[in-house]
């Protein structure tokens, strides 16, 4: 063999095995350095846990975490034991304080309701349900349609309006667990999410007017601005008449006056002499003031 390729494929052996166990090295001290990092004993699901259910300790398993712990991770059992899930937790996720419902509250649907918020139900058929497809997880319009009180219902007619916008379905029935494939369901009642003053008006509009719910994209939750619709404007295609702001009430008052000011009355001007000489004779003849003398 030439002794130049010899002196060449020596070279290439020694730099590669060379590298090679630089790299062997350096992978070696990165697996140990990972084996000797510390890990922690924290409370993991056993198996996938749906929303609204009750945990025991068959729920529940301890396992190592390696790294710094997950934001309001829990590492006790018996802090965990005997609450509700109001999130979906799967199986092998640590246990997060976020996810479950205050100690007390148990589970189920009420478990589900954040602090602050009510949940209402409605009562609903297949046209109002949007035929089935109000189901868990959806958000949904209420718009409500009746003759406003007063001179006004004889004017316009029926009213529709949109009364509440993205409203989150809280359940459909009995089921308050999410479907990922969003099949419909046919139900009586939903329950809807809203506030304290929310309830107040939807309880109010449920019974006194029509309740018609409009499915909308989970994703859009800009508000929409509308003025509503009357039966007067689907046939004749203009807005409604305005109605004639009530005239302004007179208000009259009696109000003492002071008394006018004493004036004091002219004073007569004094009269005028006129001296008339006739001959040798001289008479004063008097004459009232700005009578003419002629």
């Amino acid at each position: 063999m030439n002794q130049r390729l010899f002196s060449v494929l020596t070279f290439a052996f020694v730099v590669s095995a060379g590298a090679s166990l630089l790299l062997y090295r350096l992978i070696a001290s990165r697996v140990t350095a990972n084996a000797k990092q510390p890990t922690t004993q924290v409370i993991v699901a056993a198996r996938n846990l749906e929303l609204g259910t009750l945990l025991r300790e068959s729920d529940l398993k301890m396992g190592d975490w390696s790294g710094p712990l997950p934001t309001g991770a829990l590492l006790r059992k018996e802090d965990v034991v005997g609450r509700g899930v109001m999130a979906a937790i799967y199986d092998g996720e640590p246990i997060i304080e976020s996810r479950l419902a205050p100690k007390g509250a148990g589970a189920g649907l009420a478990a589900t309701i954040p602090a602050g918020m009510r949940a209402v139900a409605v009562r609903v058929n297949e046209v109002v349900g949007v035929a089935g497809f109000v189901v868990p997880g959806m958000r949904v319009d209420v718009l409500i349609a009746g003759n406003p009180p007063g001179a006004q219902s004889n004017v316009t007619g029926t009213v529709s309006k949109t009364l509440l916008q993205n409203i989150e379905v809280l359940s459909a029935g009995q089921n308050f667990q999410k479907d990922a494939e969003g099949k419909p369901v046919q139900v009586q009642v939903v329950n809807l999410l809203v506030t304290p003053e929310q309830a107040e008006i939807l309880s109010l509009a449920s019974n006194e007017t029509r309740i018609q719910l409009v499915l909308r994209n989970p994703l859009d939750t800009q508000t929409a601005k509308t003025t509503g619709v009357a039966m007067s404007t689907l046939f004749s295609g203009t807005k409604p008449p305005e109605l004639a702001a009530p005239k302004p009430r007179r208000i009259t008052s009696k109000v003492q006056l002071p008394p006018p000011p004493m004036v004091e009355p002219p004073k007569p001007a004094p009269p005028v002499t006129v001296e008339v000489i006739n001959g040798a004779k001289r008479v004063d003849a008097k004459f009232p003031a700005g009578s003419e003398v002629r």
